[in-house]
């Protein structure tokens, strides 16, 4: 009677014997059935699947075919679902009877974002009488696959995702994801600009971390997929191309070093700083810009903006961050007046924080605002200072030295210059 209705999401596309697979083992739940309802969201395939007669309630939802868009078609699903607990399954990937019912309990112990263990074996041939003898226990199991080791790796190192820290996103695949759709709904379903194959499961559980989720990796809840796993299947031209879409699109979406490097400047920033410069030089503006932004994946929103008119640095902007930034940046920093910072970076802030660097300057965590609001205790980092600009002299604050020194070019030129020969490799 206490059961909660459960939804189970799958996008589909040209794949009806996988998809009767998952109908069939889905009858076997132990779950209750009639708290169960299943939604097939069909991302355009040439003829509408038929999902037969169930004990189950089941609909089937379609999008137009517009190319690889599980993304797109997890959200169409989860907006018609009427589920408290939303269950993501892929259309190749067969739950064990007690699949469902470990994802509630895990939900019922308190987690948000529960991952399921997801393993491999050769279902091409099975059929579903087979498929629901095997899983019945009176059947022989079909070839096996190896599971991916690193997975197993993360999962024992955090504790079933209990110990896990920014880097948890990693460990989460939507081909066995499940959330409250408290949380769905929180941070707005998954990102559809992920147009091909992987990385929407990565960035919806980047927001899903930053906004104070808990994860929970399920090892009871055990589905099969169909096949070995992408990353042990080839490694050629074909395989990098795809990878290299996948990094890309996720390197816009989801801060850090992991997934965009250094250098680069995106439009989701790592640290979102927010400048009250109401009234303030701008000189001034400009110095306390120049140092917050220096050696850091930053972008600083300024509330006046009148500074705008000289800067032209796209990683300043006016008014408030947009939600979408707020959403994906791990780091947030309020200033109610510029500061000159010095003796590390934001970055190097971040790294340690909820940090301070004297009275104006704390950096905090996104998550710990989630969970725990800003009385989190900040560290008062030493030998580091975040102090308003005094008597700001841009030009010699860009380099420019007094005209009656000697240039530091001609300096240089005390050293003798040697041409060397570039080393060429033999053919």
């Amino acid at each position: 009677m206490n059961a909660p209705l459960v939804s189970v999401v799958m996008p589909h596309y040209e794949a009806p014997h996988d998809l009767a697979l998952v109908l069939a083992a889905l009858e076997l739940q132990e779950h209750p059935l009639d708290r169960l309802e299943v939604l097939v969201a069909d991302d355009g395939s040439r003829e509408a699947p038929d999902p037969g007669g169930r004990p189950y309630a089941v609909r089937v939802l379609r999008q137009p075919d517009e190319g690889f868009r599980a993304a797109a078609a997890r959200n169409l699903g989860a907006r018609a679902a009427r589920g408290d607990v939303l269950c993501f399954l892929d259309s190749d990937t067969v739950p064990e009877p007690g699949y469902v019912a470990a994802v509630v309990r895990a939900v019922a112990a308190g987690a948000d974002l529960v991952v399921g263990r997801r393993r491999h074996a050769d279902l091409a041939t099975t059929t579903p009488e087979a498929l629901r003898w095997w899983l019945s226990g009176g059947g022989d199991a079909p070839r096996e696959f190896d599971e991916p080791a690193w997975l197993r790796e993360a999962y024992d190192r955090t504790d079933d995702l209990a110990a896990a820290g920014d880097d948890a996103y990693r460990f989460v695949i939507s081909a066995v994801l499940s959330t409250t759709r408290t949380l769905f709904e929180q941070v707005g379903g998954f990102e559809e600009e992920f147009a091909a194959y992987g990385g929407e499961d990565w960035e919806f559980a980047h927001r899903c971390w930053l906004r104070g989720a808990t994860f929970r990796h399920a090892r009871e809840a055990v589905a099969w997929h169909d096949g070995p796993d992408f990353a042990g299947r080839t490694d050629d031209d074909e395989a990098r191309r795809s990878r290299n879409v996948e990094g890309l699109t996720l390197a816009r979406f989801v801060p850090g070093h992991a997934t965009r490097g250094d250098q680069l400047v995106w439009t989701h920033p790592d640290v979102v700083v927010t400048l009250d410069d109401t009234g303030v030089p701008v000189a001034d503006v400009v110095a306390a810009v120049r140092s917050l932004l220096a050696g850091s994946d930053a972008g600083v929103w300024l509330r006046d903006g009148a500074a705008l008119a000289a800067l032209e640095d796209p990683r300043v902007h006016r008014g408030d961050p947009p939600p979408a930034v707020l959403a994906r940046a791990r780091y947030r920093v309020g200033l109610d007046r510029p500061v000159v910072l010095a003796g590390a970076t934001l970055a190097d802030l971040a790294e340690v924080a909820p940090a301070g660097a004297g009275a104006h300057l704390t950096v905090r965590r996104t998550r710990d605002l989630h969970r725990a609001g800003p009385g989190v205790e900040v560290l008062q980092v030493p030998g580091v200072s975040a102090e308003p600009p005094v008597a700001v002299d841009l030009q010699r604050l860009w380099g420019r030295e007094d005209h009656r020194r000697r240039p530091r070019f001609q300096r240089s030129l005390r050293t003798p210059f040697v041409a060397t020969e570039c080393p060429v490799a033999a053919p």
